[in-house]
């Protein structure tokens, strides 16, 4: 029997539209049942506002369902706002373990790891130099290549990743396949995230209003 590392039960999320007593209720998600067995990858795909970054939020803990259970096995490591944790007035190499530590990493495996982040980024001549004076590319690969080195079990990988244009090419691409044995990854219908995953859950968008989610390969759940 296969052990589920990802465990989605009847979850809800519910969002408040506007202040006061006028405020409307909105349920961004509804009935969301999945499961997700170890060593797999699942793709969600979606319009814009089917819920996709929503769903990743909840399982990154960074929100809380409004109803239902999320179970998670194992460390989990989420590539959604990339680099968000940097201070722009601290270096590239402080950053490092800056980022490193909130992802849960310690200072020893960063250091380990340290030389394969910065030649991943590209960003060798300017590792201490701050980043404020970063492009916004090198931004975002160094972001990139601090959480996609920290080898989870579980590795969520939203569609953010296309902002940055070491995310078009295949290199990216080998790391987060490298990275751990078990992945999910957002992606719009035309995207290239669907080639992270063997099975892919399509969502309805939220005009709709939590909508639900089917599941097949990523061909037929992007059509």
């Amino acid at each position: 029997m296969s052990v589920i590392d990802v465990r989605i039960d009847d979850v809800w999320k519910q969002y408040r539209l506007g202040t006061g007593r006028g405020a409307d209720a909105f349920w961004a998600l509804s009935h969301i049942d999945l499961e997700v067995p170890r060593g797999a990858s699942l793709g969600v795909i979606g319009r814009n506002g089917a819920g996709k970054s929503t769903l990743f939020k909840l399982l990154a803990g960074i929100t809380a369902p409004t109803r239902g259970r999320i179970t998670i096995e194992g460390r989990l490591a989420a590539l959604i706002e990339v680099g968000s944790g940097f201070h722009p007035e601290l270096t590239g190499r402080e950053n490092v373990f800056l980022s490193g530590a909130i992802l849960g990493m310690r200072r020893r495996e960063i250091a380990g790891k340290l030389d394969r982040i910065v030649a991943f980024a590209g960003v060798e001549r300017f590792i201490d130099t701050p980043v404020k004076w970063y492009s916004s590319g090198m931004y975002v690969r160094l972001g990139f290549a601090v959480a996609a080195h920290l080898e989870p079990d579980i590795l969520l990988v939203d569609e953010v990743l296309r902002s940055s244009r070491c995310a078009t090419g295949p290199s990216c691409w080998r790391v987060v396949r490298s990275s751990s044995p078990g992945r999910l990854a957002t992606s719009s219908p035309a995207c290239g995230e669907r080639n992270l995953a063997e099975r892919a859950g399509f969502g309805r968008p939220r005009r709709a209003e939590g909508g639900g989610v089917a599941t097949g390969t990523p061909a037929r759940a992007a059509r």
